[in-house]
This record gives C-alpha cells, structure tokens and sequence, in this order.
C-alpha cells in the first residue's frame, strides 16, 4: 500500500498551519515556498480541506489559511480521509457484491482489519500529537517523503 502524493502533501500544508496556529492567516505561497511544494497543487488539495471544514480562508492583503479548529481537535483521519479516500485497501471490503469469492476468501478480512487498523490508528493521533513530535526534533517542522 501506497498513501498519496496528495495526502502526505496535505499532511505538510496542515502542519505547517498547525505550526502557524494563533498567528494569523498564513499565505499559500509561503506554505508552498517552506514546504518545497508547488503553490498551484496545494490550491487543490486545499480546496476539499476547506470543504469540510479544516481550514479557514480570509482574503484580502492581510488575508491567507488559517485551521479551522485547534490542532488538538484535528485527528489525522480527517486529512487523509478526505485527501486519500476511504482506508480499504481492496475493493471487495467496500464493495463484496463485486466479488464472487468473498464468501471463501480468507485474505478479505485481513485486509479489512488491516485498513481499520490504519483508520484507528490516525483517528487516535491528532494533528497537535505530530506537531509536538516535530517540535521534540526541531523548532519548525520539516516533513520529508520518504
């Protein structure tokens, strides 16, 4: 399994703003020029952020991207749920009408249990639990793909 260019991208852009939290709205292209990412790909992954609610925009020249909410009450789900999609991992887990094996599969479930697996574990985490482990590394966060 692969998580996306666009979820660990989205990841960055909200710790950046986590990062940014109680200091006002923060440019788009300040975000894209710090996290070495291009300015018009962030205006789209923004664009379902917002949409649901994790991000706030004001525009204006004093205008930019603050979150929404605090980090503390942004769980890490939100992001890579909305970025990434749902977490099965196999069609047949969402969909078993499309499968004429699932009655006698026995890798369907590991699947299944693998993907909530994943699900609860960034349902526990929230986005202010990354940012104090960047913090615990270094006084501004850099994220790096891997």
């Amino acid at each position: 399994m692969k998580i996306s260019t666009r979820a660990r991208y989205g990841m960055r852009l909200m710790l950046d703003l986590a990062f940014h939290h109680g200091e006002g709205p923060v440019f788009l292209k300040d975000i894209a020029k710090s996290e070495e990412i291009s300015e018009k790909y962030l205006s789209q992954i923004i664009i379902p952020l917002k949409a649901i609610g994790l991000i706030n925009s004001f525009r204006g020249a004093h205008g930019g991207y603050v979150l929404a909410r605090p980090p503390e009450k942004i769980k890490l789900n939100e992001i890579v749920g909305i970025l990434e999609g749902n977490f099965n991992l196999v069609d047949c887990v969402k969909k078993p009408d499309e499968c004429s094996r699932v009655p006698i599969c026995v890798t369907r479930n590991l699947w299944k249990m693998l993907g909530e697996t994943i699900s609860m574990t960034l349902e526990k985490m929230s986005l202010a639990d990354l940012l104090n482990q960047c913090k615990k590394n270094q006084e501004r966060p850099i994220i790096y793909n891997i």
